[in-house]
């Protein structure tokens, strides 16, 4: 643990919790592609196999459970709930994520630290995070219509992806043979997605105008 860690923790945290106030105080969830809430409640359903049998910290242990609940909830309220899932978008968002999980699954299955069921679940779920923000990011291109609380929750999201190469980064220097390769590459892969986003994110910002992205 370390500060770019932690803050990388925190930051994924808001991101969620910002999202949860969205859904369930406004009752909507307008802008927000349920393709991409369905890839991270796979992402962290494969990830976290290990969650009763292989005990880290309490901290680490609260954090699994808290990601695991709170992405089956919000998929839970886009499907389910009458008043939220009448908000949904459903014209725009028609990214087939499922066609980016079959190649995730099979990169998981070649590219692995250690062929063993959960080795190989962990390398596909670090993949398939990589990935897993497209549909909402072709969502709010689509649309053009990206409310705060949605701006917000993206760059969030975004945030924790970029404290966490600069905790990589920390921990390359500071402990002897640190070397995680499947992590680093999906992580800066993943970083490049929001790379457009955040230019418009932080020029929307110093410019006190809504954020709006090119089609």
């Amino acid at each position: 643990m370390n500060l770019f860690r932690l803050a990388g923790d925190m930051t994924h945290l808001v991101s969620v919790v910002v999202l949860l106030l969205k859904i369930h105080t406004i009752k909507s969830c307008a802008g927000i592609s349920l393709k991409t809430q369905e890839l991270y409640a796979l992402v962290y359903a494969a990830r976290y196999l290990d969650l009763f049998v292989h005990f880290i910290s309490l901290y680490n242990t609260v954090m699994k459970l808290v990601f695991l609940a709170s992405s089956f909830t919000i998929v839970w309220y886009m499907r389910r709930h009458k008043i939220v899932r009448r908000t949904y978008d459903k014209e725009h968002d028609t990214f087939r994520h499922h066609f980016i999980v079959l190649p995730c699954l099979v990169l998981g299955l070649l590219l692995n630290e250690k062929f063993t069921f959960r080795e190989v679940m962990w390398a596909f779920s670090i993949y398939l995070e990589a990935v897993a923000i497209l549909p909402q990011l072709v969502l709010l291109q689509r649309t053009r219509n990206i409310d705060n609380l949605t701006a917000q929750y993206v760059f969030f999201l975004g945030a924790y992806r970029v404290l966490y190469i600069l905790n990589w980064i920390y921990r390359y220097f500071t402990e002897p043979h640190f070397v995680h390769w499947i992590s680093w590459i999906a992580g800066i892969v993943q970083t490049l997605l929001y790379g457009d986003f955040f230019y418009y994110y932080i020029l929307s910002w110093k410019n006190n105008v809504k954020l709006e992205l090119p089609a």
